[in-house]
């Protein structure tokens, strides 16, 4: 019996108001993700769910490839900080504090 429904990497979702940029993080519950294009409102739309990204980090943290990453819904960037945000994955590649983007592989 076949019972995969999907291989995990991409979720199917419809937008909500004012829709999704390409390479916007989502957050669909308790799950980060990134949308893979850009999409209008009511449109259905492909989110990644994993893989490697380039995405907005949070300034004054360095970053070093396995940490842990979250991501601040309230800031709209990638931070090392848990408290108050959702775990999205971990680091990539190694990041300095002082660096604006950041490579996160985003958790399954």
């Amino acid at each position: 019996m076949n019972t995969l429904v999907s291989s995990g990497k991409t979720v199917e979702v419809v937008t909500p108001s004012g829709g999704y940029g390409s390479g916007q993080p989502v957050l669909l519950g308790s799950i980060v993700g990134i949308s893979a294009n850009k999409y209008a409102q009511n449109d259905t739309a492909v989110i990644y769910l994993v893989g490697a990204h380039k995405v907005a980090k949070a300034s004054g943290a360095a970053w070093a490839v396995g940490d842990k990453i979250y991501w601040d819904d309230t800031a709209k960037v990638f931070t090392k900080t848990a408290t108050s945000n959702t775990l999205a994955g971990y680091a990539w590649a190694a990041a300095l504090s002082a660096d604006a983007t950041g490579v996160i592989f985003l958790r399954q």
